[in-house]
C-alpha cells in the first residue's frame, strides 16, 4: 500500500498555534517504525501545477497566495500565516491527494499523509485549508477522463462546507458529511447528505448513524472512486472536537467505510484531514490507526510498483 509524504508538509508556525504541524512527520515516523508503511512505500508529491488549481480556484486567489499578497482579513480567515513554505506545503499536500487518488484506481487503495482540506473555496481559504486538494483531484481525473463519478466520505468533526459548495450543481460527485451540528463552521454548506450530531456523541450512536448512510451510497449513487477524509477530531480528547468517540470508536469507524468501499468494488484515496488532541499523541495515534485499518482491510501482501 502506498502513502504519500513529503517534508514540506512540516514548516515552522509561531509558537503555541491551535495548528498541530508536527503531526504529520510523528505520523510518519510512527507508521514506518512499527512497520505499517515499509520506506519503499513512501512516495513523494511534487508540487500541484497551477492549471491543476485553477480547476477549482479563482485565478485571482491563487495569483494572491503565491505573491504574498492576500489581504489580512483573508489571511485571518485561513488561519495559516502566509509564508512560501506555507505555499509550497499546500502544494505539495494537493499533489499527495491526486497522487493517491491516481495510485487508488489502479491498486484499489491509497492514501496521503495530509490532506483533507474541505473548508477552502474556489476564492478562499477558510478552517486551516489553503487550497481544496480533494476537489482539485476530482477535477483533474475529470478531465482526464481517469473518473468521473466520484463520492467524498467526510468523517471528520467539521462540516466540509468548500467541498459542498463547489460540487453543489455537479451530479457526478456526491458530497457527504458526519460531523459536530454545533461546531464549526457557523454556516454550513449543504452536501449531497449531511448528518449532523449532537455534542457528547459516542462511539455506538455514530456507527449506528454511520452504518445507515454508508452502504446506501455505494449501492444507490455507485462512485467509481471515494475520497475517504477520516479526521482524528471526533476523538474524546481533541480541544476542538466536541464528540466523544474512543480510539477504538475511530478504528471501527475507519474499518467499516474502507470495508464498505472494499466489498463494493469501489478504490479509496484515504486524506487525513483534522485532528486538534489536547495531547498530541491522540492525535497521532488516530491517524495512525486510520492506516493500519487501510492497511488490514485492503490487503496486507506488498504492493506492486505503480
Amino acid at each position: 500500500m502506498y502513502a504519500l509524504y513529503s517534508d514540506h508538509y512540516v514548516i515552522d508556525l509561531p509558537p503555541h498555534h491551535t495548528f498541530p504541524i508536527q503531526k504529520y512527520r510523528l505520523i510518519r515516523e510512527q507508521l514506518v517504525a512499527e512497520g505499517t508503511l515499509s520506506p519503499e512505500e513512501l512516495l513523494e508529491p511534487t508540487l500541484v501545477a497551477p492549471q491543476d488549481v485553477r480547476l477549482v480556484h479563482t485565478a485571482d486567489y491563487w495569483e494572491r497566495l503565491i505573491s504574498g499578497t492576500l489581504n489580512p482579513s483573508a489571511v485571518r480567515r485561513m488561519g495559516l500565516p502566509w509564508s512560501e513554505a506555507l505555499v509550497r506545503r499546500t502544494r505539495a499536500s494537493v499533489q499527495g491527494t491526486l497522487t493517491a487518488a491516481r495510485i487508488a484506481i489502479r491498486e484499489r487503495i491509497a492514501v496521503n499523509l495530509a490532506g483533507g482540506t474541505h473548508h477552502a473555496f474556489p476564492d478562499r481559504g477558510e478552517g486551516y485549508c489553503v487550497l481544496n486538494d480533494v476537489a482539485i483531484a476530482i477535477r483533474c481525473l475529470q478531465r482526464d477522463a481517469w473518473m468521473q463519478r466520484m463520492a467524498i466520505l467526510d468523517c471528520d468533526v467539521h462540516q466540509g462546507n468548500g467541498s459542498a459548495a463547489i460540487f453543489a450543481a455537479e451530479p457526478d460527485v456526491f458530497t457527504f458529511s458526519i460531523h459536530g451540528a454545533n461546531n464549526y463552521p457557523l454556516n454550513k454548506v449543504p452536501g449531497s447528505l449531511d448528518i449532523p450530531l449532537p455534542d457528547g456523541t459516542g462511539d455506538d450512536a455514530y456507527l449506528a448513524a454511520l452504518e445507515q448512510a454508508v452502504p446506501k451510497i455505494l449501492t444507490e449513487f455507485r462512485p467509481g472512486l471515494v475520497f475517504y477524509i477520516a479526521g482524528a477530531d471526533p476523538h474524546e480528547g481533541d480541544r476542538l472536537g466536541r464528540l466523544r468517540l474512543t480510539h477504538q470508536g475511530l478504528r471501527r469507524r475507519d474499518e467499516f467505510v474502507l470495508r464498505a468501499c472494499r466489498d463494493a468494488g469501489i478504490p479509496v484515496a484515504v486524506t487525513l484531514g483534522g485532528g486538534y488532541g489536547q495531547d498530541i499523541r491522540d492525535t497521532v495515534e488516530a491517524h495512525c490507526g486510520t492506516i493500519r485499518a487501510a492497511r488490514a482491510v485492503f490487503d496486507s501482501s506488498p504492493s506492486s510498483h505503480p
